[in-house]
């Protein structure tokens, strides 16, 4: 026997295979009997449906054949239930208990916007669910509250269970579809007999809690797979008895101890990042240099109970992957060995910073992370995370030398810090999108392995048509190996945010129920083939999101379905694949990128350093940290705050803006110049945490006929926070006002430092030979000029 739906009608129709002509025509007119009975328009009947008297099964008006397990009002021959490894017994039949006249239309032939417009009266919220997966006889436990959301009394209800009539669902896009559904339709079944609560008048507002008990046979539940549970209320008595008040849904997944599928070798990442705090700035004292943070939020997530510390906590001992981003480390170590907040994130002045408050917090959270990580696998990040797509678009070649430098670095404070050795050349683009410019890029990284999601890769000869589960590892080309996680469990996980007290219990239990569900369908899909799966959860994972996780995996592994793998052993064997036939980065994605007048401007700034590099005694420290700084302007973390993305990057650049202005020449109007030999004074402030070095100064006469400098280039050497005067030797010639211009010099390649300074050297007192001297050499050079067009005529 099989089962089918007809498309306009939406009622499910049992097909009993007679074996020839005869039989199909009879089912072909059963099915027109059908779509013309239910496509008769329905009058509405205000805001809730009717569903005929609660507490009996009734029938429809409509007569089909009956199925294995579920009477619809007609007597039909029988065929086995459909088996996926384990062996079932039938339950017994069961009879709906709606009349045609009060079963509401709109999922059966109105459009979605008529079909999810409809609204109820009363809220339904469950709390829990008892047992997450049904194994083998037992009850069904469930909790939850109602509210009358309406603005008037409700009269006396009941709460009932209903499950699916299609039985266990066989798609992942079945799953799907029952979250979508809004409204009480044929397809949720028929209530459970006898298993109802019963539910006194609600006032406005008001809110019950109830327990429901359902023993495990009478929900009928057919074979191993995930099954639409709906939990309604009804009205009871008076004329609106039977009309629907609220309604909730969610999944139930049934695993038979009998049932045999080959299980899902499960791969869990498990990633601990965060947002980058540390900024380029530092404070320099005599003993050491303390960096600036631009906030102090990381004391709090590092604490007990914070978000990082939680998560280390839970993923310890458990068979996960590790997931970190080096800079996560390098910030937690220079915490625990002293730092200073910023009272303005991005400030400029390292001596406004405060003293920070999250040392002890930092040092226990790498020793906890240290602890957790022993004998796991770790994959360290490129340093900071970067944003591979928005770098794709508009990195080029100075950052990627940026990253690839930085990633060496990360790599070894990994290692050091946590005593272990990281797995690295490992990119995660945002979105896990992947398409040939993110490919390349991620390999002028050094990054032979990228994180996508299998919407947007495809392995040649893949055994399950697009749209189901992606397992395994494929083989670009390019030699670009690209892990293909879930995409449909990376979406729930994404979008959901429960919160981690009692107000997000029935999001969670949502979201549960609905993982179970997605990785019982995953292996119903192939029942015998050895198959991976791969599960990302969000960057920053909410501790709602990482405990339900965990549950998933215990409940899938003790049912048989799941089995935990490492990520290595996900990588083993990749088979040839391909980017699918569109571009896999959506647009919609684009507008969370880094535009690219910021990637420029980190590159300039980038160029900056460089430069600021080149005039200091110690440069090793003050490059290591912008180099750091400018590696978390390009962080993929940035999409989720991109206000915080342009303030951190400004804050660099006023960094190396402050910086560079540090080291200036001291603004004069005039000098006196007395004889025709002297010294003019010029003074260089040095503004920096550190001493001065590898600059010169240079001064050029605007009449040098009159006033010469004799020092063509003095080097300058300045103690930091000090001012250095510079003096310079001149010839004068003559008497009066000349303009002299000073000028800075980088001596490593020459290239001038700062603005020029301006002055007027006004001499006075030259001897009269010198004048005489200066005179006569006037009077040569005019001779000169004067000779030169005589001797062009002769020629």
């Amino acid at each position: 026997m099989r089962r089918g739906r007809t498309a306009d009608a939406g009622v499910e129709v049992v097909a009993v295979g007679c074996g020839g002509t005869y039989g199909r025509a009879v089912v072909a007119t059963v099915t027109t009997i059908l779509v013309a009975i239910t496509s008769v328009p329905v009058m509405p009947t205000g805001p809730a449906e009717a569903v005929g008297p609660a507490p009996g099964r009734g029938t429809y008006d409509v007569t089909a054949p009956q199925g294995p397990s579920r009477s619809y009002g007609a007597t039909t021959a029988q065929s086995p239930s459909r088996s996926y490894g384990a062996t079932t017994t039938q339950g017994p039949s069961r009879s709906y208990g709606v009349t045609a006249a009060h079963v509401p239309s709109p999922s059966y032939g109105s459009t979605p916007a008529q079909s999810h417009s409809r609204s109820y009266p009363v809220s339904v919220e469950l709390a829990s669910l008892t047992p997450a997966v049904i194994r083998q006889g037992g009850d069904l436990r469930i909790t939850g509250r109602v509210t009358n959301t309406s603005g008037r009394r409700l009269g006396p209800a009941h709460i009932g269970v209903r499950i699916g009539a299609s039985g266990a669902i066989d798609t992942r896009g079945g799953l799907a579809a029952v979250a979508r559904r809004a409204p009480l339709t044929r397809a949720d079944g028929p209530e459970v007999p006898g298993r109802t609560a019963r539910l006194a008048a609600l006032p406005t507002g008001a809110e019950r809690g109830f327990r429901l008990t359902v023993p495990v046979p009478d929900l009928e539940l057919d074979d191993a797979g995930a099954y639409a549970l709906t939990v309604d209320v009804v009205r009871e008595g008076g004329a609106a008895a039977g009309t629907v008040l609220g309604l909730t849904r969610t999944h139930l997944s049934a695993y038979p101890d009998t049932t045999r599928l080959e299980p899902l070798r499960t791969t869990v990442l498990w990633p601990v990042l965060d947002t980058p705090r540390m900024e380029a700035l530092t404070l320099r004292t005599q003993d050491s240099v303390l960096p600036v943070f631009r906030d102090d939020e990381l004391t709090a997530a590092f604490g007990p109970g914070g978000r990082l510390r939680r998560l280390v906590e839970m993923g310890k001992g458990q068979s996960v992957a590790w997931v970190l981003d080096p800079d996560l480390i390098v910030q937690a170590r220079a915490m625990a060995a002293g730092y200073r907040v910023a009272r303005t994130p991005g400030d400029s002045d390292p001596q406004e910073a405060i003293e920070g408050e999250g040392g002890e917090a930092a040092a226990d959270w790498l020793a906890a992370l240290r602890r957790a990580v022993r004998g796991r696998e770790v994959i360290a990040l490129p340093y900071a995370d970067p944003d591979l797509a928005s770098l794709a678009r508009g990195g080029g070649a100075p950052l990627a030398s940026l990253l690839r430098r930085a990633s060496r670095t990360g790599r070894s404070v990994v290692d050091r810090a946590l005593g272990v050795h990281a797995r690295t050349g490992v990119g995660w683009p945002a979105g896990g999108e992947l398409d040939d410019g993110i490919a390349r890029y991620a390999k002028e990284l050094g990054l032979d392995t990228v994180l996508a999601s299998g919407a947007g890769v495809a392995s040649e000869g893949e055994l399950v048509s697009e749209g189901a589960t992606d397992d395994g590892a494929v083989s670009l080309e390019g030699g670009t190996t690209a892990l293909r996680y879930d995409a449909a469990i990376a979406a729930q996980l994404f979008a959901s945010h429960p919160a981690a007290g009692a107000s997000g219990e029935p999001a969670r239990l949502l979201l549960r129920q609905r993982l179970l569900a997605e990785t019982l369908t995953a292996a119903r899909e192939l029942p015998y083939a050895r198959r991976e799966l791969v599960m990302v959860p969000p960057r920053r994972m909410p501790l709602a999101v990482a405990r339900v996780l965990l549950t998933v995996v215990a409940e899938g592994g003790k049912a048989g379905w799941l089995e935990p793998a490492g990520f290595t052993a996900a990588l083993r064997k990749p088979t040839a694949g391909r980017l699918r036939g569109f571009d896999g980065y959506p647009l919609a994605r684009h507008a969370s990128e880094l535009p690219p007048a910021r990637l420029a401007a980190v590159v300039r700034d980038r160029r900056r350093m460089r430069a600021l590099a080149k005039v200091l005694s110690d440069a090793r420290v003050t490059a290591a940290s912008v180099r750091a700084a400018l590696a978390r302007s390009v962080a993929t973390a940035w999409r989720a705050d991109p206000s915080g993305a342009a303030s951190y990057q400004r804050g660099v650049s006023r960094y190396l803006t402050a910086s560079i202005a540090s080291v200036r020449l001291v603004p004069k109007s005039m000098v006196v110049v007395a004889g025709g030999s002297a010294t003019i004074p010029v003074t260089v402030d040095n503004g920096l945490q550190q001493d001065l070095t590898g600059v010169e100064l240079r001064v050029l006469s605007s009449r040098p006929e009159r006033l010469n400098a004799r020092d063509r280039a003095m080097p300058v050497r300045a103690s930091r926070a000090v001012s250095r005067t510079v003096r310079i030797r001149v010839k004068a010639y003559a008497n009066g006002p000349v303009r002299l211009t000073a000028q800075l010099y980088t001596t490593a390649d020459g290239l001038p430092w700062g603005a020029p300074m301006t002055f007027t050297a006004d001499v006075r007192s030259v001897p009269s030979g010198a004048v005489i001297f200066v005179l006569g050499g006037t009077a040569l050079i005019v001779l000169a000029a004067a000779f030169r067009p005589r001797r062009m005529r002769r020629r």
